[in-house]
């Protein structure tokens, strides 16, 4: 195919509207491979070189060439809309199928069948999806033309964001009719993940000769580039506290170029920082997990069109987000490794000279990230336990939960990993074991684990490169991403001195620290038992009778909020010495209460007996009765044995664990009159709930339950 750069060259140039226009060092060679070659390929480059001009163009030539349409697996409803946009700029028949669009699924399917689809953009999730995976796959895999493999990192648990449905796509390519090319892109690889996924993209060799076990595969062919952003200008500037930050960005956000992103490590955070950000006149908006699809999708068009100074982001707003003249890029709290930080950092300065991109480190951010380190490791009792329980008739996520105490979100996540390893299957209906033995594999879980350890030691030394130091920021991030091209930026705070202002406004200062002082969070009451409760001998289902539910109520903090939630970790930490409440705590506990707002005021308060924190829970209690001048009930008294386990786990087995548990008949309860609750931590909310019940049934009207801290 002598005139495939000519074609690829003219389609390049009708793609980006420019006569003149080239190809970036490497494009033509993906490309090539994929068109000619009918190989596999994996392409490492920075944010912004043009990987999706890559498959633009390969599957435009292929489909010239008689091929159907090309799969593109791709990771975030958020990167599906920016590539669907993209593609339909450059004239390419993009549709994509997810959840966001079921009611679009059919016509989208009448499409494909006429062949009026260039790339289809799928969900890893959706691959697993039954039905899709029953009645289209197939169909799909035997006419594609292409398949593309976008944030492939994403496929190896080495990678900073693995995900088990990525796993998957080895059974996808291995599906594959011979000669169909497969293309995987990622802008954040160290050659570990490269290997992973290279590993991962072989495939048996079609030639002569073929047969033998190393026969059977063919090298993936890898491209690599430099990682270097030169638009970039790093740096990172430590104070002393959440309050110092939040004034250091109330000074100084006004002054930053253009539009950008602020990530946060939490969702309360973001909310919290968003809100103090709106109320001093920014326009600010949150974007978290929490946010719902629409409301993202409204949101990121708002900063796209620089309709607003930033969004406070988690890392939902993330890979793939398309917004070439990104000003700015803020951490206030440090991602746990220097790879995911390059690849949040690399939203900014796509298509401009250029960006600034500052990280504000906190001193919570090791906790944070232990919290969430294990999230994608399998329990290996656990995983047992789940297997055990299932046969070849399928059981729902919600039925397995009254058989393993599992909580929903980390038991979805286990049964993605062991369908991933074989050992279960998704079906119609639930969950059904394969039959096939499984065996945890401790040595590459602790290997992974060593290296996360590794990665947050790396985050640290990152941010400790101080001025005159021998290291440069963004040749460090280079290194973390096995650049062999890395060499000192010369734009960094390291290598030409700090560009950032220190300077805090005493007004912003003031703002910060009553931003923080604020107190209060809704507790939601429980309005249903949960399903299966009969199969561990707890005779409820359905809703809770009214008379017998708790009132909505409150608590202090959430431990992952910016102010209180720092002194609650403190006194949650593993190993923490209980002990009363200081003057301080019981004044802002005080505070919640006097702006709670209830309809009838209680007229007593109780407490829940805890077992890990007596003195505390006991101290805040009779504080907040000396304080209303209210009579102390005392704790609920603990009936049969007192509750069993530890608190935590899902919700069947937590209510088991803590029913029938508590009884109020001991406790003088003033009969039709509200009574106040205090309690420590509030996660499951069994144990408010079952000891509510117990007040209620004992005659209070109404619990309101106070709790200082909630889980998230």
């Amino acid at each position: 195919m002598t005139d495939t750069r000519t074609s690829a060259l003219a389609v390049l140039r009708s793609l980006v509207g420019s006569d003149d226009a080239e190809f970036h060092e490497g494009q033509y060679e993906a490309i090539e491979t994929l068109v000619d070659e009918h190989r596999r390929a994996l392409v490492v480059q920075r944010t912004g070189w043009g990987k999706s001009a890559v498959y633009f163009v390969a599957t435009l030539l292929l489909r010239r060439r008689g091929a159907g349409p090309t799969i593109l697996v791709s990771p975030l409803l958020a990167l599906m809309r920016d590539q669907v946009a993209a593609a339909a700029r450059a004239g390419v028949r993009a549709v994509a199928i997810n959840s966001a669009n079921a009611h679009e699924w059919s016509q989208i399917l009448e499409s494909l069948r006429d062949d009026e689809v260039d790339i289809l953009l799928v969900s890893p999730e959706r691959l697993n999806n039954p039905a899709f995976r029953e009645n289209q796959l197939p169909t799909l895999v035997s006419r594609a033309g292409l398949v593309v493999v976008d944030e492939a990192h994403c496929i190896s648990d080495w990678g900073h964001d693995f995900r088990p449905d990525y796993r998957r796509l080895r059974d996808l390519v291995a599906s594959l009719p011979p000669g169909v090319p497969v293309l995987a892109t990622t802008a954040t690889a160290n050659s570990r993940v490269v290997a992973d996924v290279a590993e991962q993209l072989a495939h048996p060799a079609s030639g002569p000769g073929a047969g033998s076990v190393t026969e059977l595969t063919e090298p993936v062919v890898t491209i690599r580039g430099p990682l270097a952003r030169a638009s970039l200008r790093l740096g990172v500037l430590r104070l002393p506290d959440s309050g110092s930050r939040l004034a250091w960005l109330l000074t100084n956000l006004s002054s930053l170029p253009g539009s950008g992103i602020i990530y946060a490590l939490t969702v309360s955070a973001a909310e919290d920082t968003a809100r103090l950000l709106r109320e001093a006149g920014h326009a600010v908006h949150a974007y978290t997990g929490r946010t719902d699809t629409a409301e993202r999708e409204a949101l990121e068009g708002r900063l796209k069109n620089n309709e607003v100074k930033a969004l406070v982001a988690t890392s939902a707003l993330g890979m793939g987000f398309d917004k070439p003249d990104l000003g700015f890029v803020l951490h206030l709290g440090a991602p746990s490794s220097p790879v995911a930080y390059y690849q949040q950092v690399g939203r900014a300065g796509r298509a401009t000279a250029n960006a600034e991109v500052l990280l504000l480190p906190g001193n919570e951010d090791e906790a944070i990230w232990s919290y969430f380190a294990t999230a994608s490791m399998p329990d290996e009792r656990k995983a047992k336990a789940v297997i055990a329980e299932l046969s070849d008739e399928p059981l729902s996520t919600p039925a397995l939960e009254a058989r393993v105490d599992l909580r929903r979100t980390p038991l979805e996540l286990l049964l993605k990993v062991l369908d991933v390893d074989g050992a279960v299957r998704r079906v119609q209906g639930g969950w059904v074991s394969t039959g096939e033995p499984w065996s945890y594999d401790a040595e590459r879980y602790a290997r992974i684990s060593a290296a996360r350890v590794a990665e947050a030691q790396a985050m640290l030394d990152y941010e400790r490169l101080g001025p005159g130091s021998t290291g440069c920021r963004m040749e460090f991030l280079q290194r973390a991403l096995d650049d062999e091209t890395a060499v000192p930026c010369g734009r960094c705070d390291n290598c030409a001195g700090p560009w950032y202002p220190n300077g805090i406004e005493e007004q912003a200062a003031v703002a910060a620290t009553a931003s923080l002082e604020r107190v209060g969070v809704e507790l939601e009451p429980r309005a249903q038992w949960p399903g299966g409760m009969e199969r561990l001998g707890v005779p409820v289902r359905g809703n809770i009778a009214a008379g017998e539910r708790m009132s909505a109520g409150r608590a202090l903090a959430r431990l992952t909020d910016l102010g209180w939630g720092g002194t609650l970790r403190e006194l949650f930490a593993p190993g923490a010495v209980d002990a009363p409440a200081s003057p301080a705590l019981i004044a802002a506990c005080v505070r919640v209460l006097a702006e709670w707002g209830w309809q009838e005021r209680p007229v007593a308060v109780a407490s829940v007996p805890s077992q890990r924190h007596p003195l505390l829970v006991e101290s805040v209690a009779r504080g907040l009765a000396g304080a209303g001048r209210l009579p102390y009930l005392g704790s609920v008294p603990i009936a049969n044995g007192g509750p069993s386990g530890d608190p935590g786990g899902n919700s069947a087995y937590r209510l088991a664990s803590v029913w029938e548990r508590f009884a109020a008949d001991g406790l003088d309860t003033p009969a039709g009159h509200p009574v106040l609750l205090v309690d420590d931590l509030a996660d499951s909310r069994w144990t408010l709930t079952v000891v509510s019940r117990a007040l209620r049934l004992g005659g209070a009207s109404e619990v309101l339950p106070f709790v200082l801290a909630l889980r998230a």
